[in-house]
């Protein structure tokens, strides 16, 4: 995984994806509809280390950041418009924390969670959910 830096007259910042990830699933999951975050297809680079990088592929071009972001949405969601929420989102929050241009997010709708599903983990005795 790369990171990125920003050298000024004090020294070199380096933000890496993996913290780019952390930032974008977090304001993915902040909008309606998003139900969770989901496992993008495996790559045959290797195993990654953060539920957030299983989540969101970064790609860093000549400083600008593609996102893939692979999320399951609640039922009740129109798809377009969780994903251009989505979108909107992780894009102000990411450049915000990193100042970093985000030019292009792809949402990847990869599942769709019921509410039966939801009310069957939530009624789970204790004991099966440890």
């Amino acid at each position: 995984m790369s990171d990125m830096k920003d050298t000024n007259a004090s020294g070199n910042t380096v933000i890496s994806e993996e913290v780019i990830a952390t930032i974008a699933s977090s304001a993915a999951l902040e909008v309606e509809g998003v139900a969770s975050m989901a496992q993008k297809p495996t790559d045959l680079k290797g195993l990654v280390s953060s539920a957030a990088e299983r989540s969101v592929k970064v790609t860093t071009v000549n400083d600008e950041n593609i996102l893939d972001l692979y999320v399951n949405l609640k039922s009740s969601a129109k798809i377009p418009d969780v994903s251009l929420a989505v979108q909107k989102n992780v894009k102000s929050e990411v450049q915000a924390m990193t100042g970093k241009p985000v030019t292009k997010i792809n949402v990847h709708v990869a599942g769709i969670v019921f509410d039966e599903e939801a009310n069957e983990e939530n009624n789970e005795p204790e004991a099966e959910k440890e």
